[in-house]
C-alpha cells in the first residue's frame, strides 16, 4: 500500500520512481494514467507542463514525453493521459501494457506552456484532439483554485464520442458560472442527438462563442494544421498575438530561450501584390490586403458570391499558380483546397497569383 502525504512529505524528485496506482479510460483509445510515488512524496509542477517516462519495451527503454492533465493543486498523485494513434510505439505499449503496481522511472515535470504563477486574468483555451490534456490541467488549477475564474473553453474532435474529458468539463462549468463551454465536432455519432457547433471550427464561431476574445489570453494546443488555422483566424481578426500561447504535439518546448518564433504569413497593406485572371487576359496590381473577389469586382469581372465571409463557397475558384492566403469558415473542403481550389471572398494574394477567372 502507498503510504499517504504527511505535512512533512518532501517533493518527488526524478531520482525515485513511479507507480502506477489507476488506469482510467476516457475516450476510444484514449487513457488516463494515475502515478504516485512509493514514498508518498507530493509533486511541484505548473498546469500546463509535461513529465518524461522511460517506457520497458520490448527493444529496449523508450522516452516520451506526455503532458500532465492532473491538477497541480492536486499534488499527491500525478495524471498523464495518453491517445494511442495507430504508428505510436510507446503510447500503444502504455495502452496495451501499463497497469496498476507498474513502476516507471520518469524525468521532469517541465516545460513552458503553462498558466502565469498567478492566473487572475481572462482567459480563452483552445484545443484540438488530446490537445486538450495540459488545457485540463489549466482549467482544473482554476477550478480548484478558490476563485472563480473567467475562462472560455472550446475544444475539437471528430465526433463527440471523441471528446476528451467531456465529462469532467460539464462537471467543472455546472459547479461555477466562471467557465464557459464550447464542444465542437465534425460529425454526429449515429442515432445520437447533438446540439452543439458541427464543422470546422472557424472566425464565426469564435464570435458566437467568445464576443470578446480580443481581451483574453489565447492557449492553444492541437495538430500543427489546427494550430495554424487557428493563428491565421486571430491574425485576420486583428489579435494582439503577443498574448498567443501555443504547445505542440511533437516537440514540448522546456526552455523560453528554446520557443521556435512563429513567421506566419499576414498580408499587409503597404505590400503589392499582381493577380493574373488568365482565363479573362486581365492583370491587376492590388495590395496583399485585397481579396481575390474585390479585385474581380474592380476589374469589371465577375465570380459568383454570397456570403462574403468563407462560409457558402459559392465564390470557389481554381488557383493555377502562386501563393494564396485564405482564411475561411467552412465554406472550402480540405480536398478542393489540395486540388488547387481558394475562395475568391476571404483569399488574398501573396506576390503574383495566377486565377483560373
Amino acid at each position: 500500500m502507498i503510504p499517504m502525504p504527511r505535512e512533512d512529505t518532501p517533493l518527488w524528485d526524478d531520482s525515485e520512481v513511479l507507480e502506477c496506482v489507476m488506469v482510467v479510460p476516457e475516450a476510444p483509445d484514449v487513457k488516463s494514467f494515475v502515478f504516485r510515488p512509493p514514498s508518498g512524496a507530493t509533486f511541484l509542477f505548473r498546469a500546463g507542463q509535461f513529465i518524461t517516462l522511460d517506457l520497458p519495451l520490448p527493444g529496449g527503454v523508450v522516452s516520451r514525453t506526455y503532458t500532465i492533465s492532473s491538477s497541480p493543486a492536486s499534488n499527491a498523485y500525478l495524471t498523464v493521459t495518453v491517445k494511442a494513434q495507430v504508428d505510436s510505439i510507446g503510447s500503444r505499449w502504455m495502452m496495451e501494457n501499463l497497469v496498476p503496481g507498474m513502476r516507471l522511472r520518469a524525468h521532469g515535470p517541465g516545460g513552458v506552456f503553462h498558466l502565469p504563477r498567478q492566473p487572475d486574468g481572462k482567459y480563452l483555451f483552445i484545443s484540438a484532439g488530446s490537445g486538450v490534456t495540459p488545457m485540463m490541467s489549466m482549467a482544473a488549477f482554476l477550478f480548484e483554485r478558490g476563485e472563480e475564474p473567467d475562462l472560455s473553453f472550446v475544444t475539437c474532435a471528430r465526433r463527440p464520442s471523441e471528446l476528451i474529458f467531456r465529462k469532467r468539463l460539464e462537471y467543472m462549468a455546472g459547479r461555477i458560472q466562471g467557465v464557459k463551454l464550447h464542444f465542437v465536432v465534425g460529425q454526429d455519432e449515429p442515432y445520437e442527438v447533438w446540439t452543439g457547433y458541427r464543422g470546422r471550427f472557424n472566425q464565426l464561431m469564435l464570435g458566437l462563442m467568445t464576443p470578446d476574445y480580443l481581451d483574453r489570453d489565447v492557449y492553444c494546443c492541437g495538430p500543427d494544421s489546427f494550430m495554424q488555422s487557428v493563428r491565421d483566424m486571430l491574425n485576420g481578426l486583428g489579435y494582439d498575438m503577443s498574448r498567443y500561447h501555443q504547445e505542440t504535439f511533437h516537440a514540448p518546448v522546456e526552455r523560453v530561450e528554446d520557443i521556435e518564433e512563429i513567421d506566419d504569413v499576414i498580408p499587409q497593406d503597404r505590400e503589392t501584390a499582381e493577380l493574373d485572371f488568365v482565363l479573362s487576359g486581365v492583370t491587376s496590381l492590388c495590395a496583399e490586403t485585397d481579396t481575390i473577389l474585390t479585385v474581380a469586382k474592380a476589374a469589371g469581372l465577375n465570380i459568383p458570391n454570397g456570403c462574403n465571409f468563407g462560409v457558402c463557397g459559392t465564390c470557389k475558384v481554381r488557383k493555377r499558380a502562386g501563393q494564396v492566403h485564405m482564411v475561411h469558415n467552412g465554406g472550402i473542403s480540405e480536398d478542393d483546397i489540395e486540388a488547387g481550389y481558394v475562395l475568391a471572398c476571404c483569399s488574398h494574394a501573396i506576390g503574383r497569383v495566377e486565377i483560373e477567372v
